[in-house]
């Protein structure tokens, strides 16, 4: 545990020293947030989001693009000179199938955000070949997550669900497509979180301290690195992040940490805790996912705005306020998820 407290410092260290050029570079090739002329997922004008948060036009919305370079580079270097670290490599299952599973999500979907970044950022959207629409890349968050829930069902053999206070259930190959909707889940929480300044890091920071615990305690240094590394960088990230931000995660960002989080949740045998320790993330795609659903059934919204944090913004809740009381809230989802994984 002392080696994975001194990487979330090594980790920290580097990307705050990388973060003020990088920002300066985004500022430079203007990957900024552009005009605010947002829609939902039916290709709806959004006129409240675009009120709201009009005077976010212009920041940096690469900063998921930093932390995902530095952390693979990290990661792989040090997993290879683990024994000259003094690092003892012991993992759960066969730890480099496990070093595979994580960088493959975490690339992935990093790619994956990457691509409808540059085509917000740059204009694409009417383009035939780059015109990506919420349809098509739902799709490809379902075919990434249905291979790495395949991964994990075949190289890793992981089949079964504990339950707490209950038994563990066999899933067999059901397990693939349950993985895989925990992983688009998570993917498209931590996305629709991303609205505030601060918000959807400091979450997954504090459900990623939440992990780290759960790891260290079964003595999976293979993961307990991988989830070290990033909680330093998002530390360093959400330096620049808080109110008023001067970067943002982006798509890059917020899809590649969603589904690796969903994806920590799996390897370490607790994808029924998940919802727990990342409570706010549920309540916020929950939120999200009444509204569409009352708009497309019922024809009339249950929110005025969504998801949750926007509605409360445009009840009048000042950002700060709204960001602060969610990471409260999440902490103490994570103590709940933590007395129930060793209770």
């Amino acid at each position: 545990m002392v080696q994975i407290l001194g990487l979330i410092l090594v980790s920290f260290f580097i990307v705050s020293i990388l973060l003020v050029p990088f920002i300066n570079i985004l500022y430079r090739i203007k990957f900024q947030r552009q005009d605010q002329k947002t829609r939902d997922i039916f290709e709806v004008r959004t006129p409240i989001f675009d009120k709201l948060h009009g005077h976010k036009i212009g920041t940096p919305v690469g900063g998921g693009i930093l932390i995902i370079s530095v952390l693979t580079v990290l990661y792989l270097l040090i997993m290879n000179l683990a024994p000259i670290l003094g690092i003892e490599t012991t993992s759960v299952y066969p730890y480099k199938k496990e070093i595979q599973i994580l960088i493959f999500t975490f690339l992935s979907f990093g790619a994956l955000g990457l691509y409808d970044d540059l085509r917000k950022t740059f204009g694409f959207k009417k383009s035939r070949f780059l015109g990506l629409r919420f349809r098509y890349k739902f799709l490809i968050q379902w075919v990434l997550a249905l291979i790495i829930s395949w991964m994990l069902y075949s190289t890793l053999g992981i089949d079964i669900v504990n339950v707490r206070f209950f038994d563990i259930i066999d899933l067999g190959a059901f397990y693939i497509p349950f993985a895989a909707f925990v992983i688009v889940s998570f993917t498209n929480a931590v996305n629709i979180s991303d609205g505030l300044d601060g918000l959807a890091p400091g979450l997954l920071l504090i459900s990623l301290i939440g992990f780290l615990v759960i790891s260290a305690s079964i003595l999976d240094t293979t993961l307990a690195v991988f989830i070290g590394l990033l909680i330093g960088a998002l530390i360093a990230f959400l330096y620049f992040n808080i109110w008023p931000a001067r970067i943002w995660l982006g798509d890059v960002g917020a899809l590649s940490f969603g589904a690796t989080l969903a994806v920590c949740g799996l390897l370490l045998g607790k994808p029924l805790a998940l919802p727990i320790i990342g409570g706010m993330f549920v309540v916020e795609v929950a939120s999200s996912l009444v509204q569409l659903l009352s708009k497309k059934f019922r024809g009339k919204k249950v929110f005025e705005v969504a998801p949750i944090h926007l509605y409360l913004q445009y009840a009048g809740w000042e950002e700060s306020k709204i960001v602060f009381r969610f990471w409260l809230a999440q902490t103490i989802f994570v103590v709940f998820g933590l007395w129930l994984s060793f209770f």
